[in-house]
């Protein structure tokens, strides 16, 4: 039995007149009627009733109406459904976010790839720093990566969505927490609190304001990822400098302040340079579309398209 059968059975059934059926499916009539013969003798069974005023289905018929109805509507089904993953409309994507990008990131992410992708299944996995999505991307067990760059080891592509300037934390009894605006110089004799990662792209950057600032900052904590961090500045422990997006996260007894001369961190999306599966292309591309207004313009000199090669990257963070 071919899929042919079924869809000349049906558009018999539906009409109950082989003329019309015919004309219906742009076939000659004695084709059509040869077909039905075919399926008859195949299931050795009589389908129609036919007189030369009419033609009706047997019960035999009615029953295969209803199982042929389901079967070519999953077919179609099926048909759809290969034709949107192939198109990247559809389909699941693991994504991972880095600290507190599941709360200043994640939302807008969410919203956009539900809109433009509704067919889409999207899987956070949230609060991974930089490296275990770098080895997470590697190994398969992530198809996306929100993370700060550079990315850590090999065959990791990046494309930046986001610029953030730095940020002061404090607890909210420290004495620069009554100032609007503070100057990195002003934090010299402070305690820090930092990423216990030597591959965190925001220790990096807060060393570098520092250093610019004429002082190498006093390390006196480190946290294992921005929970603790944050909760270590809010009990006075230290002072943080961070992504603008901690904000986002408001906790107790804590105080951001901008500040005057800050340096400034990168948010990018990340994949494995060799993959090539269509839904992540898509949901890469939407994603990079939303934050590219931000940008000011198409993306940061030398971003790439989700599938343009480049030499990967090489980083971790809030």
């Amino acid at each position: 039995m071919e899929l042919r059968h079924l869809r000349y059975f049906t558009a018999v059934a539906d009409t109950c007149h082989f003329g019309q059926a015919a004309e219906s499916l742009h076939v000659a009539q004695p084709a059509l009627s040869y077909a039905i013969r075919q399926l008859e003798a195949e299931l050795d069974v009589t389908l129609f009733t036919r007189t030369t005023r009419q033609v009706s289905l047997t019960p035999a018929g009615q029953y295969l109406r209803v199982q042929a109805e389901r079967i070519l509507a999953g077919v179609d089904e099926a048909t759809d459904g290969v034709r949107r993953i192939a198109a990247g409309r559809s389909g699941v994507v693991r994504l991972g976010l880095t600290g507190i990008a599941a709360f200043s990131h994640l939302p807008r992410i969410a919203r956009v790839v539900k809109r433009e992708l509704p067919d889409v299944d999207l899987r956070i996995q949230s609060d991974m720093l930089t490296p275990g999505q770098s080895d997470a991307l590697r190994a398969g067990a992530l198809d996306l990566g929100v993370l700060r760059p550079p990315a850590i080891g090999e065959d990791i592509e990046t494309k930046v969505i986001d610029v953030e300037p730095l940020v002061l934390a404090v607890s909210v009894d420290h004495r620069l927490a009554v100032e609007p605006v503070v100057a990195v110089a002003d934090l010299r004799n402070e305690p820090f609190v930092m990423y216990d990662s030597q591959d965190s792209a925001v220790n990096d950057a807060a060393m570098r304001a520092c250093r610019t600032a004429g002082f190498v900052p006093h390390r006196a904590h480190q946290a294992p990822g921005t929970a603790v961090l944050l909760a270590l500045v809010a009990a006075g422990l230290g002072v943080s400098l961070l992504p603008a997006s901690v904000r986002s996260l408001p906790l107790d007894g804590l105080v951001v302040r901008d500040l005057a001369d800050a340096d400034t961190v990168e948010l990018a999306l990340a994949w494995k340079s060799d993959t090539t599966d269509p839904v992540v292309a898509a949901v890469a591309d939407v994603i990079a579309a939303a934050f590219a207004a931000d940008l000011g313009h198409a993306g940061p000199a030398g971003a790439r398209s989700f599938s343009a090669p480049s030499g990967a990257r090489s980083g971790e963070d809030l």
